[in-house]
């Protein structure tokens, strides 16, 4: 199923249905909420940054995100677990902010990996009535093909990784802050390698291996 999985997901991005709302849903689990012991050391002319290894953790939060491929826009919730059920309650925000576009006739199409909280039988219930709904997973071990994945490395980079959190709630809040200011002005990412392109290396890859 690999090929197809690959036709189906990048002529999503590269050819989307008419009247068609497409978002990449993923979510970024296990985010820590790290207290650096000392402040980080600024970069300087011929000086790295610098930061301690000593930490304080204060618990983890799991960021869920739908990038609107089309405007770049992000839906984002922070949720203490990622299991199924708040994989369901992220997916109801999404129908809340989709809400306009659906009653203007156009469907929503998911693209997801294959995590099995996407896939679980509650999840499948609360599609089963919304048939204007339609899920389009990546190929196995190819996440990247989710474009939501290039946000959340975006985020880490700019807002987690050298972030000094005292509590979980003090986190939320930067994640919160930071796609507050993503969405003032949204830019979507610029998909170019075609599924032919991508097979081919893929193929090249492959050969190279055996």
């Amino acid at each position: 199923y690999y090929v197809e999985k690959v036709r189906d997901v990048v002529g999503l991005y590269m050819s989307p249905p008419e009247n068609a709302l497409v978002l990449c849903v993923d979510e970024k689990s296990q985010i820590q909420a790290l207290e650096r012991s000392q402040p980080v050391m600024s970069l300087r002319a011929g000086k790295p940054e610098g930061h301690t290894p000593e930490y304080f953790r204060h618990g983890t939060i799991s960021l869920f995100a739908a990038l609107d491929v089309k405007k770049g826009e992000v839906i984002g919730g922070c949720y203490r677990r990622h299991r199924a059920s708040e994989f369901l309650s992220f997916l109801r925000e999404i129908e809340k902010h989709v809400e306009p576009d659906v009653a203007e006739g156009k469907t929503v199409h998911l693209i997801l990996d294959n995590y099995c909280t996407h896939k679980s039988a509650s999840v499948m219930r609360w599609l089963v009535r919304r048939p204007h709904w339609h899920l389009h997973f990546t190929p196995t071990h190819a996440s990247w093909l989710n474009q939501v994945e290039r946000f959340f490395a975006k985020i880490t980079a700019e807002a987690i990784r050298r972030g000094n959190f005292h509590s979980v709630p003090a986190l939320k809040e930067a994640i919160e802050n930071y796609l507050e200011v993503h969405n003032r002005d949204p830019k979507p990412l610029r998909w170019t390698a075609d599924a032919n392109r991508i097979l081919e290396k893929t193929e090249s890859l492959c050969n190279s291996l055996t």
